[in-house]
């Protein structure tokens, strides 16, 4: 068996990727560095930027959109409410203060209208006497003076004809309120004022004869005449002047006389009974 001689060694050539192209030769223009990952390439542009040289055929830049931050309107009417209520509040509490600090003379001075007897000094009016018998009065209806021995009845009383002025009086100076109405007055407008006396102690409502205005109400030393029985000034009057115009605290309104009509000139000084 022959041997043959081996021949020169052979060394693989390699290939340099970087340094030639497929067919082994250098890439025209020479090799460019690639690129970094998510960055500009060195010396060039930014992203998205027009290159150099390049007339408008670019990216164009984008405006920024702005928002505008508009106010929530919600919160701000909730906090204003609650700011109103607590004015309101407070507001109501101060002149509730200012109003429980008052007399009753003050608040029977603030009614409009009301006409104050007791400023006057008027003997006929201020005179407390008890008297038999038919009495002469300054105003109508009367608000005090020389009176009859008994009161008229006045635990809510509503007395469908005239009673007898001197009994009436008697009952102003224990703290009543008289409510007084025309004769002829609609019929809505008497329910409407028997509403406000019915059942309700310190208080008597009946017709007078001849009265310059529908409605009169009466306490000691203290008038007030209105137009109508809607008048809310009537409510006022009541609620200020009842019990607190007293000239005899703690005097009974119940046991007292309950007849209409003038009182006689006998010597008890009870009305005349109809």
């Amino acid at each position: 068996m022959s041997m043959s001689t081996p021949g020169p060694e052979r060394n693989p050539s390699t290939v340099k990727v970087d340094k030639t192209s497929g067919q082994g030769k250098p890439p025209a223009g020479g090799a460019k560095p690639a690129a970094k990952a998510g960055g500009a390439k060195p010396g060039g542009t930014k992203p998205g930027a027009a290159k150099p040289g390049a007339k408008g055929k670019g990216r164009k830049p984008v405006t920024p959109v702005k928002v505008s931050g508009g106010r929530s309107w919600g919160p701000i009417a909730m906090v204003g409410a609650v700011v109103l209520v607590a004015v309101g509040i407070i507001g109501f509490g101060a002149y509730a203060a200012v109003q429980g600090g008052k007399s009753w003379e003050d608040k029977a001075a603030d009614i409009k209208g009301i006409v104050n007897y007791r400023a006057q000094k008027n003997p006929q009016i201020d005179a407390r006497d008890h008297k038999d018998g038919p009495q002469t009065y300054v105003t109508n209806p009367p608000v005090g003076g020389a009176h009859n021995p008994v009161w008229q009845n006045c635990m809510g009383d509503v007395y469908t004809e005239p009673i007898a002025n001197e009994h009436a009086v008697h009952s102003l100076e224990h703290g009543a309120v008289w409510v007084t109405y025309k004769q002829g007055l609609p019929a809505d407008q008497v329910a409407e004022l028997a509403d406000k006396v019915k059942g309700k102690d310190y208080l008597l409502m009946s017709p007078v004869a001849n009265l310059d205005k529908n409605v009169a109400l009466q306490a000691w030393g203290y008038q007030l005449k209105v137009d109508n029985a809607n008048d809310p000034r009537i409510d006022d009057f009541i609620k200020d002047l009842r019990l607190n115009a007293t000239m005899e605290p703690g005097a009974a309104c119940s046991g007292g006389n309950t007849t209409t009509g003038p009182v006689t000139a006998a010597s008890n000084g009870t009305s005349m009974n109809k």
